[in-house]
């Protein structure tokens, strides 16, 4: 499952060398008439679930790079790219399953996770916000406090409440960035350029929905329809690996 501007969940099928796992389990047939806003205010509106996401559209994902929020080996041979939302609750529980295949494969060095944007402002409209937050501790603080602040930001709120935004000083500053530098960043808006960027990578690889999980490995590039469970993650990757 996963959430899209649209609110339709739903499995989809990929074409070519692509995979998608089919949704485990499908809820929700409304749809919410909404757009997600990136720079320039420009509308960008979202494919229905249920639709194809094409081999050509996976392709387009940017290179991981030392820009990017990575758990593990960077080198690692598979490596899981997430385009998140903060505030979305299929993120939060996608989140807890990445952090068990983190502990999991991290230390042999033979899995990955990279954090990227995609706030849908349109559901969530401190998404974007939390977002520039978490670049700014990364900026300040380095790859470490980027990972301890997101995880803080997920355990914080339960499922289905948003982030309490008043406490994100507080996590930014037990990652171990100061608040005056924090505060300073958020009010230069230096975190704002890598949110879009992510966001609008994320649509460009047929995202529609948070989590938008793409697994890179050798020449290969598979999709994790949305929050996939633990078991279903684990069973993709050990496949792959071996």
């Amino acid at each position: 499952m996963n959430e899209s501007s649209n609110e339709n969940v739903g499995g989809s099928a990929m074409g070519g060398s692509s995979l998608a796992v089919p949704a485990a389990i499908v809820i929700g047939f409304g749809l919410i008439a909404a757009s997600i806003y990136f720079s320039g205010n420009k509308p960008v509106t979202t494919t229905p679930e249920g639709e194809d996401v094409n081999s050509a559209e996976l392709s387009t994902v940017t290179p991981v790079s030392e820009r990017d929020h990575i758990r593990g080996n960077p080198n690692a041979k598979l490596v899981v790219i997430e385009y998140s939302d903060f505030d979305c609750p299929f993120c939060k529980t996608f989140h807890t399953t990445m952090q068990t295949i983190a502990d999991e494969y991290g230390p042999g060095g033979n899995v990955a996770w990279v954090y990227r944007h995609f706030p849908l402002t349109s559901l969530h409209p401190s998404a974007a916000y939390i977002a520039e937050a978490s670049e700014c501790v990364a900026q300040i603080g380095g790859n470490d406090a980027f990972w301890k602040f997101a995880d803080l930001v997920f355990a914080e709120r339960s499922v289905n409440e948003p982030t309490n935004v008043a406490r994100l000083p507080e996590f930014a500053e037990i990652a171990g960035v100061g608040q005056a530098d924090y505060e300073a960043c958020l009010e230069s808006g230096r975190g704002k350029a890598k949110v879009e960027s992510d966001a609008q990578n994320a649509i460009a690889t047929g995202g529609r929905g948070t989590p938008h999980s793409i697994i890179l490995i050798g020449d290969q590039t598979l999709l994790i329809n949305g929050a996939q469970p633990y078991e279903v993650v684990k069973q993709m990757i050990d496949g792959l690996l071996n």
